[in-house]
């Protein structure tokens, strides 16, 4: 009988594609990895003095770390440490401000020994175990201004501790939490108002800062109109100008505030890049190398690529950071267009699929936890790509479970795997 019931638990709950979409992806990225730094002429893939060797060890412990919290762990675990978790982390990122040296103009990584540890990778999966937490409780809604501010503010405190880190591509992915709090309920015209706040960024920075004032209130002049056209009830119509005044005011604030933020906040070699990305300067020697050399070898690559080992921009390591942040155009080189599909196609299996199970869960916490799993897959995938491609700015974010590095794969790896462990527990006892 308790044979029965272990064969069953093996078989049927435990969501085996998300497992082996995240090998395929893990294992895919290993031997690009390789490939990327080939230049340096390993002995093999195993050979610990290059970054090919290293990641096969981060890979073991990440499955052991896997397995763990598959078949060791507690599953109820997650819920009552969340807060515990997520206080220690927030210290720890307040403290390697202080306490870490500069790495490539931020102070985000802890050294022990040989080992470098970054906060910021632990922050992800305490925010979302809070936040999943928080949300699940019962009598939180999102029409409660209250309960909304308490969950952004959960999101927004190691958001703005990694920005004080000079780690802005860390910090952006925490935007993706805004989809977990749609879904729970937070009005559409939030991800509308996100949507204006970056235009207003963009054109503030192309233009001038009365070319977005003008923006700003022809958006709240159309708002009015269409709005007092279609209400009647006095109430509401002193709902709809207070709104519209409330928005103008906030309109204006934030271009000033895109102004001041892009000269005082953001650092020279950030606003250089965000100038390039815009076009407003060109620097194919500078500051926009890595992205030109990217796209010479995702474009170099046609429809099947040049073929494994046989590319010449990496091979002989054309593109800086080719291991790490851009990875993907070792894909597109030597596998081609196909190669770069096949990517983003296990991701966008994984990414849906965490949505299905979520979605399928009979309690809030497994879903909302879910949703931010696929929140965080999801922002590190657009982002990753899009500074690769050249279509965003070059913020140093790597590629989920594909890019070098121990501290990005371990994280991610518990990320994913506490759902999973979650998903398996609910379907054992409901």
């Amino acid at each position: 009988m308790q044979e029965g019931i272990l064969d069953r638990g093996l078989k049927k709950t435990v969501d085996w594609r998300l497992i082996i979409v995240y090998l395929l992806i893990m294992l895919f990225g290993w031997i690009n990895i390789y490939a990327a730094v080939r230049s340096g002429e390993p002995s093999s893939i195993f050979d610990l003095s290059f970054n090919c060797g290293k990641q096969a060890l981060w890979i073991a412990g990440a499955l052991v770390l896997a397995a763990v919290i598959l078949f060791v762990l507690n599953p109820y675990m997650w819920e009552s440490i969340a807060r515990p978790a997520y206080g220690v982390v927030l210290v720890l990122l307040v403290l390697v401000i202080f306490l870490s040296s500069n790495v490539k103009g931020s102070h985000s990584w802890f050294e022990l020994g040989p080992v470098k540890f970054q906060p910021a990778e632990l922050s992800k999966i305490t925010t979302s175990l809070l936040l999943a937490s928080l949300m699940s409780l019962p009598g939180f809604k999102m029409s409660n201004w209250r309960h909304v501010l308490l969950a952004v503010m959960v999101v927004l405190l190691p958001m703005l501790v990694i920005v004080a880190e000079s780690e802005t591509g860390s910090a952006l992915v925490y935007v993706g939490f805004i989809f977990v709090l749609y879904r729970e309920g937070l009005s559409g015209w939030w991800l509308g108002l996100m949507g204006m706040a970056v235009l207003l960024f963009v054109v503030t920075l192309k233009t001038s800062w009365w070319v977005s004032l003008i923006l700003v209130a022809v958006f709240a002049a159309v708002y009015l109109v269409y709005y007092l056209r279609r209400v009647s009830s006095l109430r509401f119509r002193r709902m709809v100008v207070r709104n519209g005044i409330i928005g103008f005011v906030a309109g204006v604030v934030l271009v000033f505030a895109a102004d001041v933020f892009f000269n005082n906040v953001l650092k020279d070699y950030q606003r250089e890049r965000i100038e390039v990305l815009l076009g407003m300067k060109e620097d194919l020697k500078g500051v926009g190398y890595n992205v030109h050399q990217s796209l010479i070898a995702i474009g170099s690559g046609g429809l099947f690529g040049k073929g494994y080992l046989h590319g010449t921009q990496t091979t002989f390591g054309f593109v800086p950071e080719q291991s790490t942040d851009f990875i993907f155009c070792t894909v597109g080189e030597e596998w081609g267009f196909v190669g770069c599909l096949f990517v983003i196609l296990l991701y966008g299996l994984l990414i849906f699929w965490l949505v299905q199970d979520a979605e399928r869960s009979r309690t809030a916490f497994t879903r909302i936890y879910g949703y931010c799993v696929a929140a965080c897959f999801f922002m590190h995938l657009s982002i990753n790509l899009g500074m690769t491609l050249g279509l965003m700015p070059v913020i140093g974010i790597p590629l989920p479970l594909f890019s070098y590095g121990g501290s990005s794969l371990w994280a991610f790896t518990v990320l994913l795997f506490i759902f999973i462990s979650l998903d398996r527990q609910e379907k054992k006892y409901f």
